[in-house]
């Protein structure tokens, strides 16, 4: 009988295939994502952009209509008609001082048709505008013209950045006289804030007059010609006569700007183009983890498929070898049909090969149990022995020194530790099963003296000083004793273990903290710590740092299933001052009783 061919079986390599073929859909990814988050991005400036030009304005505006107002004021026309008389004067200054405070205006001064400042707001102050002479400015041209004037500048007395609003004062058709008000825009940057966007307001020469970064004002945004540079000299708006220009990566920024109408004023948000990039990064990279999953997930199933067709192959064989050997047994029977007891035999033994096979089978299937639970059992009864090799080495001497008490308490312990042995061997294999014990109510400290007794020689024996802060009071988790103990004396081992190599002085902390979440229990060493590939890969199983001789790789991956298990965590870090730090997470529990605790080897 021949054997039918074993199916056709997808590859890995089908999978490499498909994802070269997937991996271009990144790239329209990409496109979309930069494009939505560019228009999101720019939407969201103009929106922010527009609250400041208007808030910007409304300041400005404000402001605009002050100096028409103020025009009329009869002691400041009563000034000008006679600006010798120092009692005008000084109820001018008055005047204007009290509508600063009332306005909030940075400086509020009145001149004469040649220039001259008769009154000032800060008459008092010792940058006061009183007997300076402005004639070079051109808002002061433009009001003396007959019209509104209106001129950002620096201030040369005050030396502080202002927008001016020039009104002349008229009696009938003659100009007697021009009122100025100078608006702070200190506040203007202020408002902005940090964020990310920078603020940038340049005037019509395009140079930067408020900016959210100050590196970048009085830079020019546009090379300025001969008639601009002349016009800077001549008025003096800047700090410098020669704005220097303002060097910017155009690839590095998103621009949007604003003309603010009737001013001069342009304003203009820039976003760095990082905070798209770093978003369609992200999204790119969602995608392809996505595309990952999906190829997986594509190959896991692919594998389970696989194992499918290699078991219905295997049932099928066996099939066929028993369909054989049941065919050649019935022709055998049919050959000694004439011998009725042969034919009894023959059944019999061929029921009990069929017994035997079965058994086989069963057999096979806890031997492989088995060897999966061999490795686990190995590395969990690795302490246990050692402690009773000692306490049997330590009775012989007794012993011989006729100490028959001390004898018999070293007899005593191995007998305890055989049973704890056997169960952690019972615990194994309800672990195995995936078996989950109820939790209980668990005292932590008698169990943490159980397991620091287990050690104790070894520590003495390594001059490992100890270090307890723990509460007197029992701190009651829920857990299992046996899996309790186990951990401790785990985590307490391999913190021995590490300390192994390292020169005096060797020690070990334990301390814990009681909390509303659960109970925090810290074991933390002085020896070398864990490396970042130890610290990524300590939970996985055969994983270790140690000879083949000196440990399997188990003892973190089974006390992480076993934290796990019992509702608990268990978290590895490396503490500040150096050496490892381990903490064991553990959920709150009603009190219990406290079982007599072990006799104390850990003095």
């Amino acid at each position: 009988m021949t054997a039918s061919p074993t199916p056709h079986r997808p590859r890995w390599r089908s999978l490499v295939l498909l994802a070269l073929l997937l991996t271009p859909l990144l790239w329209p990814l990409q496109y979309v994502s930069e494009r939505y988050y560019s228009e999101s991005l720019a939407e969201q400036n103009r929106q922010t952009l527009d609250l400041y030009v208007a808030n910007l304005l409304g300041t400005l505006h404000r402001y605009e209509v002050l100096p028409p107002i103020l025009a009329d004021l009869h002691p400041l026309r009563n000034l000008l008609a006679d600006s010798g008389n120092t009692g005008l004067q000084a109820e001018a200054n008055r005047v204007l001082a009290e509508v600063r405070r009332d306005t909030g205006a940075d400086v509020i001064y009145l001149m004469n048709p040649a220039g001259l400042t008769l009154s000032s707001s800060n008459w008092d102050q010792p940058d006061s505008f009183v007997g300076r002479n402005f004639t070079f400015r051109p808002y002061f041209r433009e009001a003396l013209a007959g019209k509104q004037g209106r001129f950002f500048g620096l201030g040369t007395t005050s030396r502080k950045r202002g927008y001016f609003f020039a009104s002349p004062v008229r009696d009938g058709q003659q100009i007697i006289g021009i009122l100025v008000v100078k608006v702070d825009l200190d506040d203007a940057e202020t408002l902005w804030g940090k964020t990310p966007e920078q603020l940038m307001v340049t005037d019509a020469n395009g140079v930067v007059i408020i900016s959210s970064r100050s590196d970048w004002r009085f830079h020019a945004t546009r090379p300025l010609d001969n008639a601009e540079r002349a016009a800077i000299v001549a008025n003096q708006p800047y700090p410098t006569q020669a704005p220097p220009p303002l060097m910017l990566d155009d690839q590095a920024w998103l621009t949007q700007s604003r003309e603010l109408s009737q001013t001069g004023l342009t304003a203009s948000i820039l976003a760095p183009r990082q905070l798209i990039d770093r978003q369609v990064t992200t999204t790119v990279a969602i995608g392809g983890a996505t595309l990952l999953a999906l190829l997986l997930l594509l190959g896991l199933m692919m594998q389970r498929r696989r194992h499918y067709l290699d078991r219905i192959a295997l049932d099928a064989r066996a099939r066929r070898e028993l369909e054989m050997r049941v065919l050649e047994r019935t022709q055998d029977l049919e050959a000694l049909n004439s011998r009725l007891k042969d034919e009894v035999l023959e059944r019999e033994q061929a029921q009990q090969e069929l017994v035997r096979a079965q058994d086989e089978l069963v057999q096979a299937s806890k031997l492989s149990a088995l060897g999966t639970m061999s490795a686990s059992i190995s590395h969990e009864l690795n302490q246990p022995l050692a402690a009773i090799r000692s306490y049997a080495d330590n009775a012989g001497v007794l012993l011989d020194h006729n100490r028959l008490d001390d004898a018999r308490g070293n007899l005593r312990q191995i007998s305890e530790l055989t049973g704890r042995m056997a169960s952690i061997i019972a615990h194994l294999r309800a672990f195995a099963r995936r078996d989950r014990h109820a939790p209980e109510s668990v005292a932590l400290q008698p169990a943490l003296d159980d397991a620091l007794a287990l050690l104790a020689k070894r520590r003495r024996a390594m001059d490992v000083e100890l270090i307890r802060d723990l509460p007197d009071a029992p701190l009651w988790v829920q857990a299992g004793e046996t899996r309790l103990r186990q951990v401790l004396g785990n985590l307490l081992a391999n913190a021995l273990d590490a300390l192994a190599e390292k020169p005096h002085p060797r020690r070990i902390w334990l301390s814990a903290e009681c909390g509303a979440d659960g109970v925090e229990l810290y074991l933390r060493d002085n020896g070398p710590g864990f490396s970042e590939d130890a610290l990524r890969h300590a939970r996985e199983p055969f994983f270790t740092t140690k000879t083949s001789a000196q440990g399997l790789g188990l003892g973190l991956a089974i006390c992480d299933s076993l934290m796990r298990a019992l509702g608990g965590e268990l978290l590895l870090a490396n503490h500040p001052d150096g050496g490892a730090l381990l903490t064991l997470r553990l959920r709150n529990a009603a009190p219990g009783v406290i079982p007599q605790p072990p006799e104390d080897l850990s003095a």
